[in-house]
């Protein structure tokens, strides 16, 4: 019988997949295993479960020393050595399918909330100052008629294409490789150079996949193509845009909103972004529901049984 380490208390509604055929060890005095219990243990198994947060680097592969698949419980594999685990012959496995749509909800509800300053109205009603009911006063951006563009059109990219087409929104795109055209008409997009989407979009959202060569792709430089009244949303990695660069944008103005659901270094968020009224903030929370969170347990769970036994489909990083 397999065993697997799963690094977080998972709901077991979602592991069910696993019942009677897999020997599973979650965490059960707090919600997480640490490192170093991470290190202690995993010398015994041969699936090992990293949420997003917990990093698999070399030294966990060095104890691992039974270890032939690492099913992880997110999209982005940032958090997993995928080079150093190909080298050690340790498949690497993520869960596209079940986080493409609320990732894109999520997205949405930011351009939107971002957009139209649903964030600061609820905020300053909430206080003694309150915000003023003028007709012209703390205007929000429209989003009918607008143009959003995404970076990186893949499943999360279209999905969000659909709900922004959907809201009368134009879709202008940018991947490292053009869509097929049956693709671009069903959304009525067109692909442009990475800088004719920052100069021109009156949205722009940040959808590709976190490597080496996408880190910082947000930076000064490229905030200053934006328009002022751009409104940038981020639910992609937080490593891919210099924070402090974005906050300096944003406080000068140089462009209008963001909304960010990823950072740099989480949970820590940058003190300047929590002191700007003109950005929406939350905590990873684009998947965040339970209902979502068991789908991604579901998803994860048949990556290992498809990769075991063959009777599912298995969605390797490498």
């Amino acid at each position: 019988m397999k065993k697997v380490l799963i690094t977080y208390r998972l709901k077991p509604e979602g592991l069910k997949t696993l019942e009677g055929e897999y020997d599973v060890t979650l965490p059960t005095e707090r919600s997480y295993f640490t490192k170093e219990e991470v290190l202690e243990m995993i010398p015994d198994y041969e699936v090992l479960v990293p949420n997003f947060s917990f990093y698999t680097d070399r030294e966990i592969m060095d104890r691992a020393v039974k270890l032939e698949l690492i099913s992880n419980f997110g999209v982005g594999f940032n958090n997993i050595d995928v080079d150093y685990a190909t080298k050690k012959g340790i498949v690497v496995t993520n869960i596209p399918n079940s986080t493409r749509e609320p990732t894109a909800e999520f997205a949405f509800a930011l351009l939107l909330a971002a957009g139209r300053r649903i964030g600061y109205y609820d905020r300053k009603l909430r206080t003694p100052e309150g915000v003023s009911w003028g007709v012209y006063a703390e205007g929000g951006m429209p989003v009918y008629g607008k143009t959003l563009g995404i970076i990186g059109m893949g499943r999360i990219g279209q999905s969000l294409a659909r709900r922004a087409v959907a809201s009368g929104m134009g879709i202008i795109y940018h991947n490292r490789n053009r869509l097929d055209k049956a693709i671009e008409q069903q959304y009525n997009a067109r692909y442009v150079t990475f800088e004719e989407l920052l100069r021109t979009a009156d949205y722009i959202s940040l959808n590709a996949p976190y490597t080496p060569q996408t880190h910082h792709m947000i930076a000064a430089e490229q905030l200053n193509m934006m328009k002022p009244s751009a409104v940038f949303i981020n639910t992609a990695r937080g490593s891919m845009v210099d924070e402090k660069a974005l906050a300096k944008a944003l406080k000068e103005s140089k462009i209008w909103a963001a909304g960010l659901d990823v950072f740099e270094n989480e949970p820590h968020i940058l003190p300047e972004l929590l002191e700007l009224d003109n950005v929406v903030l939350a905590p990873h929370a684009a998947t965040r529901t339970i209902e979502d969170r068991i789908n991604m347990s579901i998803e994860m769970t048949q990556n290992i049984v498809g990769f075991y036994e063959g009777t599912y489909s298995v969605s390797r990083v490498n």
